[in-house]
């Protein structure tokens, strides 16, 4: 027996089955010429492969982009308004980021991300070899069926590579990889990564995901939160929660199973971040309502930067006050909503017609109020049933709500059967409910009227609040800053502070009684003003009539000091002189300004008569927190004083005694503090209505009107609409405010209670005015054309 005859089989072989050592001649000359074959096969495929890597390192390599931009990450920044005391107030760019170093984002957030994205991260040189074959052999059975990239491999091609996918790209990822891993620590490269990456919504990085989807900032996160936002890369667009919040909350046990087998997380901490209710923040919710400030702050920067503003990660530190901001654009909107609730109702905003299944019906409500979204405190819901007495509405949220009694006063006759088709609430329509202060609901409608609030310190010009509108969302258009309405008897406070330069007193007596220009004397047309009230109180003192707002005392001594002196006083507050012809009109506020203006001006009374230019921003600085610019009140001196020192302190005594016994006597006594001085203002048939006041540390103003000039209604002024929003502002803003106590400047006597130029008292100061019989003087031209028109406004 041979040799072969005699080797041993291998165990398990099949006996029957020809051995490679045991073949015919042949055979064996065949095989000689396989292995001739496989060997020449193999050493061209070793030679490829080695020309193949020779080509990728001598072609390739040289080619690859240079990564200085990853080295020194500078990433596209939006620029952040924030308030004095630190609200971000608005984000205005492209992409939404807030950078954050790593050494700052919660381990568990880096956890989360690893376990679903690479959890090799740490361990391999950017290209994961085992990952890559493991997707290559997936690939032949399922093509697509998985990938391969590591977070550097995902760097690599978000920066520098096009989107186009092909093996060409693929090799140029890995070899970028490579050199990232080289020149970056792991570190930095997930740094870049967690700041980078697209996560929806405009939000790039996991800070601003975190601000975005949850209200929250990223040092806050729990394991639940992070779990869900870890999902976001894999699906940003359609897979975060604002686009589908089930698929997200789904997505989120997969990142949990992840992260417990990675190590990261044990079991029994996974089942409870399961059970942990994910609360997201709502599309509209913001920290602080302050659209207006924030939209103004914007074009300011922007007219300094351009383009650039956007990306250059600037963050902008304004002057408002958070707690004031909030109180200003609480008061505006519920002033505007008691002032609406007066109104007759304008019926539903839309009608559908409610399936008879219930799912279908859900579905369907949400549809609708989808496209009539809540505004604020405003609800939209959906009625399900009305009746006379009793109405139920479905919420946006599911919940049903049930309306009774006070809350059917406004729509009592849209639920009578009388009631037109364009008014008729019934189960359908889509209705706005507001929650009253006994948590009650009550049917109202969005509202047509505007409104304005803007305060500033006076003793340096710093914006405090501002309050544009209503609803920025709404209405863009910035009722603070771009309208100009007819300030009425707000104006009358800097008529009788050019009074007492012209030798007038608080105690000259000036004649309240009728004035009649008649038509030949006053270009065709009879002018005869009246009073608000209709009535004349005959000779009264200058004090009085300012505390009464009585037109025909501001008439006279508007008539008596001169139209065109009274014209160049209001320049020295800032008001325009062209938006103020120089009639006598003028007493009444026929004129024009804007509440900004406004609130200027009283400025000047409440700091003792220096003119200061408001100011909204008062620092910059760049996305990593070096300052660029910071703006300082500038230093006082009297290159700035508009008045005399003596005129500001008395006519604020003046204007306290509007507030104490006058058409303001309200704010004294609802403030229960004697230091605020302010004016009413209600312009000719109630078109605007106003109040403007002052503490010695904050001026406020207030407006209230239609965009599309028209009446706000008989019974309404500036008291009773405008006030009561200035008074819950203050009522707030004044809280820890000590009372403060002028001391009197130089120059002034005080002669009977009573505040006097020491060179204008009583003695020899203007005593009266329209004491004397007969008709009054003729406008002069050319007055006696235009004074009618400008009255009418």
């Amino acid at each position: 027996m041979s040799s072969t005859d005699s080797a041993e089989q291998p165990s398990g072989s099949d006996p029957a089955r020809p051995s490679l050592l045991n073949l015919s001649p042949r055979g064996q000359r065949i095989w000689h010429w396989v292995k001739i074959a496989l060997g020449f096969t193999l050493g061209a495929g070793l030679s490829s492969g080695i020309v193949a890597a020779l080509t990728i390192v001598f072609v390739m390599e040289p080619n690859l982009p240079d990564i200085g931009s990853l080295t020194d990450y500078r990433p596209k920044l939006p620029m952040r308004i924030f308030s004095a005391d630190g609200v971000l107030l608005g984000e205005f760019g492209e992409e939404r980021r807030h950078f954050t170093p790593i050494a700052e984002i919660p381990k568990v957030m880096q956890d989360a991300i690893l376990a679903v994205e690479d959890a090799n991260f740490r361990n391999h040189p950017g290209v994961d070899v085992k990952g890559v074959i493991r997707a290559g052999l997936a690939s032949l059975v399922r093509p697509k069926s998985q990938g391969a990239s590591t977070i550097t491999m995902q760097v690599a091609r978000n920066f520098y590579l096009p989107t186009k996918k092909d093996y060409v790209r693929k090799v140029y990822e890995m070899l970028l990889a490579l050199k990232i891993e080289r020149e970056l620590s792991k570190e930095q490269i997930l740094e870049v990564y967690m700041n980078q990456i697209f996560l929806g919504q405009r939000a790039h990085g996991f800070a601003a995901a975190s601000e975005i989807y949850l209200g929250k900032p990223i040092a806050q996160v729990t394991l639940a939160e992070a779990a869900m936002l870890a999902v976001l890369p894999q699906s940003p667009t359609h897979g975060n929660p604002i686009a589908n919040r089930k698929r997200a909350v789904a997505r989120q046990k997969h990142v949990l199973e992840r992260m417990v087998n990675a190590g990261f997380i044990t079991t029994a901490q996974a089942e409870q971040a399961l059970k942990e209710p994910l609360r997201f923040r709502k599309t509209r919710d913001v920290p602080l309502h302050a659209e207006y400030v924030a939209e103004t702050a914007r074009q300011l920067i922007y007219e300094q930067y351009g383009e650039a503003a956007y990306s250059r990660g600037l963050d902008v530190t304004l002057t408002v006050d958070g707690a004031q901001q909030l109180a200003a654009y609480r008061a505006l909107r519920k002033g505007i909503m008691d002032f609406e609730r007066r109104q007759p109702y304008r019926g539903p905003e839309a009608h559908i017609d409610l399936p008879a299944d219930d799912a279908e019906q859900d579905a369907r409500i949400a549809e609708v109020l989808a496209e009539h979204p809540d505004n604020d405190e405003l609800k939209s819901a959906v009625v399900l049933k009305a009746e006379p007495r009793k109405v139920e509405a479905q919420l946006d949220d599911g919940d049903t709500v049930e309306v009774t009694g006070e809350g059917l006063r406004q729509v009592s006759y849209a639920l009578s059967a009388k009631a037109p088709a364009r008014l008729r609430i019934k189960p359908g329509s889509v209705i706005r409910l507001i929650k009253g202060p006994k948590d009650d609901w009550a049917i109202t409608h969005l509202p047509e009227v505007e409104g304005a609030f803007v305060a500033v310190d006076p003793a340096t010009g710093a914006i405090r609040a501002m309050v544009g509108g209503f609803d920025h969302a709404k209405n863009q258009f910035n009722h603070v800053t771009q309208a100009w309405r007819q300030p009425g008897s707000s104006i009358k406070p800097f008529i009788y502070s050019a009074a007492l330069e012209k030798g007038m007193t608080p105690s000259t007596l000036i004649n309240d009684a009728p004035l009649v220009w008649e038509a030949d004397a006053n270009g065709g047309q009879a002018w005869e003003p009246k009073n608000s009230d209709g009535k004349f109180d005959g000779p009264m003192t200058l004090r009085n009539a300012l505390a009464a707002s009585k037109n025909m005392v501001s008439i006279r001594i508007l008539q008596t000091m001169g139209t065109p002196f009274a014209q160049e006083w209001l320049t020295r507050f800032g008001f325009d002189a062209d938006k103020h012809p120089p009639y006598l009109t003028m007493a009444l506020g026929a004129g024009s300004a804007t509440p900004m203006q406004v609130a200027s001006a009283y400025s000047v009374f409440a700091n003792g008569g220096y003119r200061l230019d408001p100011f909204l921003v008062q620092s910059l600085s760049d996305g990593r927190g070096h300052k660029l610019a910071e703006w300082k009140p500038p230093v006082v001196d009297d290159s700035m004083r508009a008045i005399d020192e003596r005129n500001a302190f008395i006519v604020t005594d003046l204007l306290q005694e509007v507030t104490r016994t006058g058409t303001a006597a309200r704010a004294q006594a609802t403030l229960k503090r004697p230091d605020i001085g302010g004016k009413t203002g209600t312009t000719n048939d109630a078109v605007d209505a106003w109040f403007a006041g002052f503490q010695h540390s904050l001026v406020a103003v207030v407006w209230m009107g239609y965009d599309s000039p028209r009446k706000l209604g008989d019974r309404e002024s500036g008291g009773g609409l405008s006030l009561p929003v200035w008074l819950d502002f203050m009522s707030t803003a004044l809280k820890k405010v000590p009372v403060y106590e002028a001391t009197p400047p130089e120059g002034v006597v005080r002669i009977k209670g009573e505040w006097y130029f020491e060179e204008n008292t009583p003695a020899n100061g203007i005593s009266t005015i329209g004491l004397e019989e007969g008709k009054p003087a003729t406008p002069p031209e050319p007055e006696k054309k235009s004074i009618l028109d400008l009255f009418k406004g």
